[in-house]
C-alpha cells in the first residue's frame, strides 16, 4: 500500500520529466555534440516558466533529480570492462592523474580568489576533470548540491564541450599530431574533453580527416573509460571531507555513513559484473542496452533539474562559473599536451 502511494505521489513529476526526456534523447542522438542532457535541462527551464503551480510535481521532480540520477551512475558501471582499462588504458594514467589534479586545484584556487560558491566550484572542477555530466551526477548528492547548482555546472561543462569538439581536431593538426596514427590525438581527446559525446565527436572527426578507420575513436574511448573510474576515489574523498566539516560544525559528532556514496559501490559492482561476464565469453555488446538506460536516466534527471532551475538567475549568476570552467578546461588541455610531450607520445 505504501509503495502504491509513493508511486502515485511521484507519478506526475516523473511523467512530465519523461515527456521532456524522450524528445531530448532523440535529439541528442541526432546531434551528439549538443547531447540529450543539455537539451533536457534547457527544455525543463523553458517549461518551468509556463508552470504556475509546481506543487503537484514536486515529489516526482525530487525523486527524479536525486534517486534516478544515482541509478544512472550505477548503471553506468555496466559500460566499464576493467580488464580493457588495465590492458590499454594504463599508458594514459599519468596524464589522467595530472589533468584531474590540475583541474581540481584550479577550481579550488579560483573558488577562493573569485569567491565562487563552493558546491558549484566542486561540480565544475569534478565535471571538467573526470567525465562531465556523469561525474557531476555522482558528486552532486555527496556534497548535497541543489538543482540550480547542478544546472549551472552542467551548462558550463556543455559550453566548453562544444568548443572542444569543434576546435580540437584542427588544433591537433596545427601542433603536429601524427596523421598516420590515432594514438596521440586519441589520448588528447580522451583526457582533455570531458563528456563522452564530445570525445566521440572529436575523435571521429580526426579519424575521418586522415582515413584512420576507428583508431582514434577506440583509443579515445578507452582513455575516457579509464578517466571515468576516477569517480570512485573523488566521490569518496568528497564524502570524507563533508563528514569532517559536519563533525566540526555539529556537536553530534563525526558520521561518515550519513554522506557515504553507497551508490558508487554499486557502480563498482556493476563494473566487476561486466568484467567477469566478458571474461567468460559474454559479448560486451550485451551490456549496451543497460548503458542506454543509464544515458536515458541522466536525461530524465536533467529534465527534473531544469524544471527546478530559475533560468533568469542562472544567466545572471553564470559569469564566474564560466570563467572557472574556461580555466579548468584550458588547464586540462595544456597539461595533457605537456604530459604527452614529456612521455614522447608526440
Amino acid at each position: 500500500m505504501n509503495n502504491i502511494k509513493a508511486i502515485r505521489k511521484n507519478m506526475a513529476g516523473i511523467l512530465i520529466c519523461t515527456l521532456i526526456a524522450v524528445p531530448s534523447w532523440i535529439l541528442g542522438s541526432l546531434y551528439p555534440v549538443a547531447g540529450g542532457p543539455v537539451i533536457a535541462i534547457i527544455s525543463g527551464m523553458l517549461l518551468a516558466m509556463l508552470i504556475k503551480d509546481r506543487s503537484r510535481y514536486e515529489p516526482g521532480l525530487k525523486f527524479t533529480s536525486k534517486k534516478i540520477l544515482q541509478y544512472a551512475v550505477i548503471l553506468l558501471g555496466f559500460g566499464l570492462n576493467l580488464n580493457v582499462i588495465l590492458e590499454t588504458g594504463m599508458q594514459s594514467l599519468p596524464i589522467i592523474l595530472m589533468t584531474i589534479t590540475a583541474s581540481l586545484l584550479t577550481a579550488y584556487i579560483l573558488q577562493k580568489v573569485m569567491k565562487i560558491p563552493p558546491k558549484i566550484s566542486t561540480l565544475v572542477g569534478v565535471g571538467s576533470s573526470i567525465c562531465g555530466g556523469s561525474a557531476i551526477a555522482a558528486a552532486a548528492p555527496v556534497i548535497d548540491a541543489d538543482d540550480e547548482e547542478i544546472a549551472q555546472a552542467i551548462s558550463v561543462i556543455f559550453f566548453f564541450n562544444v568548443i572542444a569538439a569543434i576546435i580540437f581536431p584542427n588544433l591537433g593538426a596545427l601542433i603536429g599530431f601524427s596523421q598516420t596514427s590515432g594514438e596521440a590525438f586519441g589520448i588528447f581527446a580522451g583526457t582533455a574533453v570531458n563528456d563522452t559525446s564530445s570525445v566521440t565527436a572529436a575523435a571521429s572527426t580526426w579519424d575521418s580527416m586522415y582515413s584512420l578507420g576507428s583508431q582514434t575513436l577506440d583509443k579515445a574511448v578507452t582513455v575516457k573509460l579509464t578517466r571515468t573510474l576516477a569517480i570512485i576515489p573523488v566521490t569518496m574523498a568528497l564524502a570524507f571531507m563533508r563528514s569532517r566539516k559536519e563533525a566540526r560544525d555539529d556537536v553530534g559528532g563525526f558520521s561518515l555513513s550519513k554522506v557515504f556514496p553507497f551508490f558508487i559501490l554499486y557502480f563498482l559492482g556493476a563494473s566487476v559484473i561486466t568484467t567477469i561476464a566478458v571474461a567468460f565469453g559474454v559479448p560486451a555488446s550485451a551490456f549496451s542496452p543497460i548503458k542506454e538506460v543509464s544515458k536515458f536516466f541522466i536525461i530524465l534527471a536533467m529534465a527534473a533539474i531544469g524544471i527546478n532551475t530559475d533560468i533568469v538567475r542562472l544567466i545572471r549568476t553564470g559569469g564566474k562559473p564560466l570563467v572557472m570552467g574556461f580555466a579548468c578546461w584550458s588547464g586540462i588541455a595544456a597539461v595533457s599536451l605537456i604530459m604527452q610531450k614529456i612521455m614522447g607520445i608526440w
